[in-house]
């Protein structure tokens, strides 16, 4: 079974030239933020280039459980009217965060020191998930939880009744970790302190601080200590979602390993946490560019162009970029199949608590369309084959895991052979256009694999 519904597999194969525009979806990490901060401000939230994935939906259906109320007015235009710092109510039914680990560990943290009860659930995928990274510091707010075995969903979270401030430093570097802790000091009085070893996506911290927030973030020698004042009153505000830089992955690479490939991809999210593939990518060789760099709404964004790169070189990439990249090591490694020499990603062990374990779920598929690979807790190894180069021809193993299925489907177009998901159906929970943008440049995919020339 799919993350919502019946197994889909898909299959891919060797493409012409992929040529044209990629008007990307609205950022998923801004696009949860936006419907929870803006849940918990007063007055209403306007939000355009909302991502209308399904993880983002169930974000916004969770914030109507919680009192909100929540309206989509067009493709992408949303309103919310807030209920307030600490104005959540008690939901009267489980809060089903189907495939989204950002929006079940962000809304966690959201009602953790209010006094309300809240159960949560999710997909297979979500539910073998580890939440103890959450639950353990807002239980130092004085929430109490209360899951299966392990720590993992189905779990009910009981709030706190009268939360404290927390001093806490982060054990991994995880935006959605530093999020949910923030978000739960916004209802607890005095000063909620997280300090993390290595940076990580700041949306959070930009955006507390754009709806009113008094939030300050200083490097010291032990990292960046980000102090939040709790007990504001959040203020509506008027965001406009930029296009992300996680979903603009696929086509660039595709558009960097396809021979004859020339692609525009505008308005990106080029946030310095965010932005560590691209840096990669033209480390390693890429033709990617920036073009018409600007500011909008505080973040940095501009139009990437991709053209095909057949010289790129296998590189180590430096571990203390992975946080800024974690999402996009799937693709990159598809990147890295087609380069030549090896390429070397260490520090990548949060990859084994995704979606599905990602490490291990792209060393199996790329193996078995003829790639080597070498593999450890925390480190994946690929050996390029050039461009081109890749036999293919398998069955790939997704996992629910939307990033894999993309993956593999970019590998599809540049191997001898064609590719096949066994699951494409939890693409949606992030970017579910991907297949329409996709042949709208170019690529050939087929639902039904006994009928694809190979």
């Amino acid at each position: 079974m799919s993350a919502h519904g019946p197994a889909r597999p898909l299959t891919s194969r060797r493409a012409g030239p992929l040529t044209g525009t990629a008007a990307i979806p609205g950022d998923k990490s801004i696009s949860h933020r936006s419907l929870i901060l803006g849940a918990l401000s007063v007055g209403e939230t306007r939000v355009t280039g909302l991502l209308e994935g399904q993880d983002v939906l169930d974000t916004a259906s969770a914030m109507r459980a919680f009192g909100a109320e929540v309206t989509r007015h067009s493709e992408g235009a949303w309103s919310i009217h807030g209920v307030g710092v600490g104005g959540f109510a008690e939901p009267d039914r489980v809060i089903d965060c189907g495939n989204s680990g950002t929006g079940v560990r962000l809304i966690m943290g959201a009602m953790a020191t209010t006094p309300i009860t809240a159960t949560f659930t999710g997909d297979a995928s979500l539910n073998g998930r580890p939440m103890g990274r959450v639950t353990d510091p807002i239980s130092l707010f004085g929430a109490a939880s209360y899951g299966r075995k392990g720590g993992r969903l189905p779990m009910t979270i009981v709030g706190a009744a009268q939360p404290v401030p927390v001093r806490y430093a982060t054990p991994m570097p995880s935006a959605q970790v530093k999020s949910a802790v923030l978000l739960a000091g916004l209802n607890a009085p005095g000063q909620t302190v997280v300090i993390e070893a290595e940076a990580t996506r700041d949306h959070s911290e930009r955006m507390l601080a754009g709806f009113g927030a008094e939030i300050t973030t200083e490097v010291t020698p032990e990292g960046r200590v980000i102090t939040l004042t709790g007990q504001p009153e959040l203020v509506a505000q008027t965001i406009a979602v930029p296009r992300d830089p996680s979903s603009a992955a696929f086509p660039v690479c595709a558009a960097l390993i396809v021979e004859g490939s020339d692609v525009l991809i505008p308005n990106i999210g080029l946030n310095p946490t965010r932005a560590g593939l691209f840096t990669t990518l033209r480390d390693m060789g890429a033709d990617l560019t920036y073009e018409n760099e600007r500011l909008e709404g505080g973040e940095p964004v501009a139009d990437l162009r991709a053209r095909f790169s057949d010289n790129m070189q296998g590189i180590e990439v430096p571990p203390e970029r992975a946080p800024s990249m974690i999402d996009e090591y799937p693709i990159l490694a598809v990147v890295a199949a087609n380069a030549t020499g090896t390429t070397v990603m260490r520090g990548v062990k949060e990859l084994r608590v995704k979606e599905s374990d990602r490490i291990d779920a792209m060393a199996r598929g790329l193996e078995a369309c003829g790639v080597r690979i070498e593999e450890d807790e925390d480190t994946l190894i690929v050996h390029g084959l050039g461009s081109g180069g890749v036999p293919g021809g398998a069955t790939c193993a997704t996992h629910l895991d939307h990033r894999i299925a993309m993956s593999f489907l970019v590998l599809g177009m540049t191997t001898v052979q064609p590719v096949t998901v066994d699951d494409a159906g939890a693409i949606t929970t992030s970017f579910p256009i991907f297949e329409t943008l996709m042949t709208d440049l170019g690529a050939q995919f087929s639902a039904d694999a006994d009928r694809v020339p190979a």
